[in-house]
């Protein structure tokens, strides 16, 4: 991976987290709960004009493998 790429999304995860504080406390939570095959992730997003999106997916063995995969690119 290009790592001045690697350098903008370090970036670009800092603004973030400086604009929603409360985000990464509570990925660190869900983290630390733990995420085991069988958990249902439910995610809402509701636009300022009022209307409402909702999805939720069920996690598999797979999705588990894939996150690990990718926290090794950390």
């Amino acid at each position: 991976m290009n790592p001045m790429k690697l350098l903008e999304l370090k970036n670009l995860w800092s603004a973030f987290t400086r604009r929603h504080p409360k985000f990464p406390q509570f990925i660190s939570a869900v983290q630390q709960a733990g995420i085991s095959e069988g958990t249902v992730i439910e995610v809402q997003i509701t636009t300022p004009d009022g209307r409402t999106f909702t999805s939720n997916l069920k996690v598999q063995q797979e999705d588990i493998e894939a996150v690990k995969s990718l926290q090794n690119y950390q």
